[in-house]
């Protein structure tokens, strides 16, 4: 468990490093260089999800809640828009101009779909403090930039592009749960 609350912290801190202390982050690529000081945040961001994962791999089963029947199938459909919001951003689409944060919000919308299913200690603190991060980081880049400029939409395309990607990266993932013996098809969990 220790690991993973010292690779949610080492998360946290390192994204909110920039707004948190602006000028830390200025001394860092003063002394170091600017694409260094970014490669040493990549390497800490790395090193926090690889911990997160091996925490909550091997964290002991504490029940908090059981979930209801059948919310898996939610959790399912949740997963979908979650996996396109993801890729608003980049997809360079129509919708790239109406969602601000797309990333943080499917953040937000996966920790909520996997806490509909898990309710053990590890999972509430993997789950609830990633989606937790999430808020965090959307009110500060608020607070730091301001109201939002949009930007000029894009192709419609691209957007059907991304919904058939997030249907391909859904079958991916949901391969990836089955190679750890977790059927995220369930329905009901234990």
């Amino acid at each position: 468990m220790l690991k993973l609350l010292i690779g949610l912290a080492l998360w946290s801190l390192a994204h909110v490093f920039k707004r948190m202390a602006p000028g830390l982050r200025r001394d860092l690529s003063a002394s170091i260089g600017d694409k260094p000081s970014r490669g040493l945040i990549s390497l800490v961001l790395l090193g926090s999800a690889v911990l997160m994962f091996l925490g909550y791999r091997q964290a002991s089963f504490i029940a908090i809640y059981s979930p209801w029947p059948a919310i898996g199938y939610v959790t399912d459909i949740l997963m979908l828009p979650a996996l396109f919001l993801a890729g608003i951003g980049s997809a360079g689409g129509r919708l790239s101009a109406k969602i601000r944060h797309p990333l943080l919000i499917s953040v937000i919308l996966w920790a909520f779909a996997h806490l509909l299913v898990n309710g053990d200690l590890a999972s509430i603190l993997l789950f609830g403090g990633l989606g937790l991060w999430a808020g965090v980081q959307i009110l500060l880049i608020n607070g730091h930039e301001g109201p939002w400029e949009r930007p000029m939409p894009g192709n419609a395309l691209q957007d059907w592009k991304l919904a058939l990607a997030s249907l391909f990266l859904f079958v991916v993932i949901s391969g990836i749960h089955w190679l750890f013996n977790h059927n995220p098809f369930l329905g009901t969990y234990p």
